[in-house]
């Protein structure tokens, strides 16, 4: 391991607003070198000490959607998740140096999330540029395949607006296909191509590091925006 990611792991167990965990059998989030914290059902109260709504960035990345949604809307709480430790460092560092309170950050994987947020915990979910898994047998490790949809339904609100942005369009068709089909999937509104025409929504005006990679490489970003309920 090289040593600036080495550094960049040290600073994460020095945030004050990044949470992880290492092992999928032992579900405890650590925080300040290894220092337990129970926060399911306690986000709001517990971290961000208000009782604002919070909303996930799932497979954050650098966090630029929790960094730029957090400057936007100060009266909200955004989380970024990954499993990415290197990544996540440039997300927390960027909002740590500019005092955004209602941004904070977890390492850990998807597939556990419900072990860390409580029922009705979630006011809404980002999904931005997710892999997309196009080999057909992967097709459950998408983040809006059914395996997936059934794990956030255990911890939105009801109402809980998800958004799904993406450049690929075998996620896109994909994800349109398993709404129609899902119990309780609602399609709001989606686009193919949302630049072709003045945004629907101000959110997504944000562009990520890989966003602004596949629109210098002419590639259309696609945007879905659906609630699941039971």
């Amino acid at each position: 391991m090289g040593k600036n990611k080495l550094n960049k792991f040290s600073d994460l167990l020095r945030f004050p607003h990044v949470y992880e965990n290492y092992d999928p059998k032992f579900p405890k989030l650590l925080k300040f070198k290894d220092v337990e914290a129970d926060l399911s059902g306690k986000w709001a109260s517990d971290h961000f000490e208000n009782d604002n709504p919070i909303i996930l960035e799932l497979a954050c990345g650098r966090g630029e959607y929790t960094e730029a949604l957090a400057q936007a809307y100060p009266e909200i709480n955004f989380i970024g998740l990954d499993v990415k430790g290197a990544r996540i460092w440039q997300g927390a560092k960027n909002t740590l140096d500019k005092g955004l309170k209602n941004a904070a950050f977890l390492r850990t994987r998807i597939e556990q999330i419900d072990l860390f947020f409580a029922p009705d915990e979630i006011s809404g979910i980002w999904i931005t540029f997710p892999d997309p898994y196009l080999r057909q047998s992967k097709e459950n490790k998408r983040l809006t395949s059914d395996r997936f949809l059934n794990l956030y339904k255990k911890i939105i609100k009801p109402g809980a607006i998800i958004h799904l942005k993406t450049d690929d369009p075998t996620l896109y068709e994909f994800t349109l296909e398993t709404l129609n089909l899902f119990h309780g999937g609602h399609i709001i509104y989606h686009n193919d191509d949302i630049y072709s025409c003045p945004l629907t929504f101000e959110e997504l005006q944000y562009k990520t590091w890989y966003e602004k990679n596949h629109l210098a490489n002419g590639r259309k970003i696609k945007y879905i925006r659906f609630t699941i309920s039971d």
